[in-house]
């Protein structure tokens, strides 16, 4: 169900932006919880005039200890987010793990979203990208940016040409990860808007007790490098309380954070565009 905003524009044409929470956490914070996110969030695309895509996932599949928060699941999880595409009227993304997940997801995101670590399942790449209006293809930690030619030609065989790159650090020795900015500039020219992912670039994989850890006064920096590497976007993951969030609070932006940066971001772009 591909929305009016979603379609009407030609992404990577002019800086955006993906964000959103984690993980959906209505059933923590209260009723509404990821809707308020959203609306905020659709505050800030207005008022800086960036197009944005809202971002949450229903289900958190690669967690470092089972016992760690998941979400709400499929059913309920694409409910919500049913609720913030139509009450806000704008685009949403949201991760799959599995091929069985593909069509319901599908029939409420714009963006089918490959996670890193699952960037070289064919079966899911596959009919993610038949039944999906658009699909980001995140680069495996473990993968050279050169690499993702034989991803996006997987999705190019079933005839979908709306995708997006994501960069997210690679993995650099135990429980670190590096950016290496030429990867943006070598991923743009497989011909597709690139994004750097400023809140998972910073994160310190399995670096804390039964968690992920991160380094969130990294995320301006990295983010800045990239727009200037020549990154189409960002992909943010934001919560008004990262301290308290049940998934990746470590590496994500403070929500009252995010306007300041994406300013800066937006007229650092326009300033080497122009250069």
């Amino acid at each position: 169900m591909r929305s009016a905003i979603f379609a009407g524009r030609r992404w990577g044409e002019e800086f955006f932006f993906i964000a959103g929470p984690c993980v959906i956490e209505d059933e923590e914070w209260g009723e509404g919880f990821t809707l308020e996110i959203g609306r905020k969030l659709r505050e800030i695309s207005d008022t800086l005039g960036i197009p944005f895509i809202f971002k949450a996932s229903f289900d958190k599949a690669n967690r470092t200890s089972h016992r760690s928060f998941r979400g709400p699941g499929l059913e309920r999880g694409l409910a919500i987010l049913r609720e913030v595409k139509e009450e806000l009227q704008v685009p949403i993304l949201t991760d799959v793990h599995a091929c069985e997940q593909v069509e319901p997801a599908s029939e409420v995101a714009d963006v089918l979203q490959i996670p890193a670590f699952l960037c070289r399942q064919t079966d899911l790449i596959l009919e993610a990208s038949r039944r999906a209006s658009a699909v980001n293809l995140k680069k495996g930690q473990f993968l050279a940016p050169w690499d993702m030619e034989h991803v996006v030609a997987k999705v190019e065989s079933v005839g979908q040409r709306n995708i997006f790159l994501t960069e997210r650090g690679t993995c650099f020795g135990y429980n670190a990860l590096v950016s290496d900015m030429r990867s943006i500039v070598w991923m743009k020219r497989l011909g597709y808007p690139v994004v750097f992912d400023g809140t998972h670039s910073v994160q310190v994989p399995g670096g804390g007790v039964g968690a992920s850890g991160g380094m969130p006064e990294m995320i301006a920096p990295l983010s800045r490098a990239a727009v200037a590497a020549g990154a189409d976007g960002v992909f943010l993951e934001v919560h008004p309380s990262p301290q308290k969030a049940l998934s990746d609070g470590a590496n994500a932006l403070r929500l009252d954070l995010l306007a300041g940066l994406l300013l800066e971001l937006r007229e650092l772009k326009k300033s080497f565009s122009n250069s």
